[in-house]
């Protein structure tokens, strides 16, 4: 069996009574992408906050290429290339989406300052950042402030930034949200074509996408995985189908 890029075991985390993980176990394997779906305060966003190191689980593993994470911070897991698309108040508002992306190839060459070179004109900054955009379809926006892009804008700068950081594996948070028809579509051929470099933990409600992109599907509801298989295991699976698909039946 392929060993897998991320593999997590009976994740726990609660507040008070509510158990918002509860005994969460599932993996992310090499060349896929693992979605993970759920209604609305199932404790998607719980997960992955333990997933990139910003919440700490009560009990469980949590480990990355081989290696049990779950002592490290959000920063080292980064560097170990665990890249996720961050939350908008994660960007510099203030910089342009260049800017923005140039700061994740400084942090990955491990220099913080520039002292004998104007920032803006270092080509070994300058080059990886735009090719970065241009890949998520950006380029043409790369002098725009993070803070005049549309949501949708700054979700595709979000994951400009983890390729910048040559990221091993993508934790991605509802990357279609706030995103048109053709900007879902144009973002997922791009996912489609992403895994080969990096698996990706896919959340999403866009399900529509989800069945496109997915190559095995997990089904979070009240912190508890309820099911786990392929695209075509869960549509058929009459207990997701009551608790998340709609179906009366």
């Amino acid at each position: 069996m392929v060993e897998a890029i991320l593999d997590i075991k009976d994740l726990r985390k609660s507040f008070g009574a509510l158990k918002a993980t509860d005994g969460v176990t599932l993996d992310l394997r090499p060349g896929e992408i693992h979605a993970l779906i759920g209604p609305n305060g199932a404790g998607k966003s719980t997960l992955i906050h333990q997933i990139a190191g910003t919440l700490k689980p009560d009990t469980g593993d949590i480990h990355f290429l081989g290696e049990r994470v779950n002592h490290l911070g959000v920063a080292e897991r980064a560097r170990k290339g665990l890249g996720r698309s961050f939350q908008v108040s994660s960007l510099a508002p203030e910089f342009s989406a260049l800017r923005n992306v140039m700061l994740a190839v400084q942090s990955k060459q491990g220099s913080s300052f520039r002292f004998f070179k104007p920032v803006m004109h270092d080509k070994s900054l300058t080059e990886p950042a735009m090719a970065a955009l241009e890949r998520v379809g950006l380029k043409d926006r790369a002098n725009v402030p993070a803070a005049e892009l549309s949501h949708g804008e700054r979700r595709q700068l979000e994951i400009a930034i983890a390729l910048a950081l040559d990221s091993k594996a993508f934790l991605l948070d509802e990357p279609m949200a706030g995103m048109g028809p053709e900007g879902s579509r144009q973002l997922t051929a791009f996912l489609d074509g992403l895994r080969q470099e990096a698996p990706i933990l896919l959340v999403e409600h866009d399900m529509d996408a989800v069945f496109a992109l997915a190559d095995r599907i997990s089904v979070l509801v009240y912190g508890r995985i309820i099911a786990s298989g392929s695209v075509d295991d869960i549509r058929n699976d009459p207990e997701v189908r009551r608790a998340y698909l709609g179906d009366p039946a």
